[in-house]
């Protein structure tokens, strides 16, 4: 096991364009009948899922935050950042833990996804551009479509889905509106 995590360890202080050479390992999973990939190097762990603490005020897709070993992480809901309905909890549903972040200011972000399928190598020669059309989310938000079995995988840009500034802005403007239907507010207007 710990050689394992070595060769992993080891394949991540690579020079990107050798890794790009032979491809990648991807951590695949469900979200909204969906199959997503996250690059392996930005997970963390994958836990089980537990019950989130909700946090007053917060954008509809924070599910809340939970405690990992004594460090508070928020948890985001991947189908409501998706602009989809929040999908019901299940036995199979898991929280994967990913460092985000941008620049030198990297956090933990839990992400609850519907399953976790498996970990997949895939060459950069399976790997087509993101579409133009059709998708059914922001193309940003793709780095690309990987082929696993004659089936996509859309290969998710962990640092622009869970890009702490757009998050932290979305979040802002989310009290703002919390703010502006108060009943406080209704009575300042009057």
């Amino acid at each position: 096991m710990s050689a394992l995590i070595r060769s992993q360890r080891k394949a991540a202080q690579e020079p990107q364009d050798r890794q790009a050479a032979r491809g990648q390992q991807y951590l695949t999973f469900a979200v909204t009948a969906e199959v997503f990939g996250v690059a392996i190097v930005s997970i963390k762990e994958i836990i089980e899922y537990r019950a989130t603490t909700e946090v007053p005020m917060m954008p509809e897709f924070m599910r809340g935050i939970i405690n990992l070993r004594g460090r508070v992480v928020p948890v985001i809901d991947l189908a409501v950042r998706f602009g989809r309905p929040r999908g019901e909890v299940t036995r199979r549903s898991c929280i994967v833990i990913i460092e985000a972040g941008q620049g030198n200011e990297q956090r933990d972000l839990g992400v609850l996804v519907d399953a976790v399928s498996a970990v997949a190598e895939i060459p950069d020669a399976y790997i087509e551009p993101p579409p133009f059309f059709g998708a059914k989310l922001r193309s940003d938000f793709i780095t690309g479509m990987g082929k696993i079995d004659e089936k996509f995988v859309i290969l998710l840009d962990v640092s622009k889905v869970l890009s702490i500034g757009e998050l932290s802005t979305l979040g802002e403007i989310a009290q703002e509106r919390a703010g502006a239907e108060s009943p406080v507010a209704e009575g300042a207007r009057s």
